[in-house]
């Protein structure tokens, strides 16, 4: 399989722990007759190969053709069943319906504006079972207005092959809006780096315009919570995790 060379770094190196830590949210989540899992922008199939190894079937859901074959491959080596499907999250027409969705990352943020978020939470509700869940986590207000402006994040492995430039800034022309400038060093062959970079846009809203958001979508069991769903959250939380159910009387 051939697949870009940023999305085989990002791959890489992102922090692993956290496909353990959103493992274990879904796991202590989700009853145990939901077996069937909708990973929406899953990306290179890191969580959902974790989850295939419990014994969940997975769908990998991701907009990235590259991140897709890398999931492919990751799958392989897991010697694990996982379905792949590219595509758009604001339109699942065409999938089925499963017992739980998931969204990781805060993937929800990176979508143009709310109502492209009103329209991918109905889209999940529609392809949930009676009784289904949805499992997502997004940054908050708190974060992209006091903690991201300014921030930097540089990283260099230990053998000067790859080097990793991550800034953030605040996007002035959109409320709660975070500008991400992602830069990658890749050592070729002949000692020279190549450059890649590509530029993020993230937005956060509100807690009661996600609550309005959620119920509109048809979820009408809604919990809150921080720190992969261990934690209350308070006005200094930088991620919602949400654990919503599309309840029938």
């Amino acid at each position: 399989m051939i697949y870009g060379t940023f999305a085989q770094l990002y791959d890489e190196l992102f922090e692993s722990d956290m496909y353990q830590q959103w493992r274990e949210f879904v796991e202590s989540r989700l009853p145990k007759s939901a077996r069937t899992i909708l990973d929406v922008a899953g990306g290179a199939g890191r969580l959902g190969v974790l989850l295939a190894q419990d014994g969940y079937q997975v769908v990998d859901f991701d907009f990235s053709e590259e991140m897709l074959s890398l999931a492919f491959k990751h799958a392989q080596e897991a010697q694990v069943p996982m379905t792949l499907v590219q595509g758009d999250m604001r339109d699942l027409n065409g999938l089925e319906q499963y017992d739980a969705i998931t969204c990781f990352a805060d993937s929800l943020c990176y979508l143009d504006d709310f109502n492209d978020v009103q329209a991918t939470l109905k889209q999940m509700a529609a392809h949930l079972k009676d009784d289904g869940w949805l499992l997502f986590d997004v940054i908050t207000p708190y974060q992209t207005d006091e903690i991201y402006p300014g921030y930097m994040y540089n990283y260099e492995d230990s053998d000067e092959q790859r080097a990793f430039l991550w800034r953030s800034y605040a996007d002035d022309d959109v409320e709660h809006g975070v500008i991400h400038e992602l830069t990658f060093f890749n050592r070729l062959p002949d000692d020279h780096y190549q450059r890649l970079h590509e530029t993020h846009f993230e937005r956060a809203y509100e807690l009661k315009e996600w609550r309005e958001a959620l119920l509109k979508a048809g979820f009408n069991q809604i919990e809150v919570k921080a720190d992969f769903g261990s934690q209350a959250i308070d006005e200094k939380t930088t991620r919602w995790f949400f654990i919503c159910r599309k309840q029938v009387d």
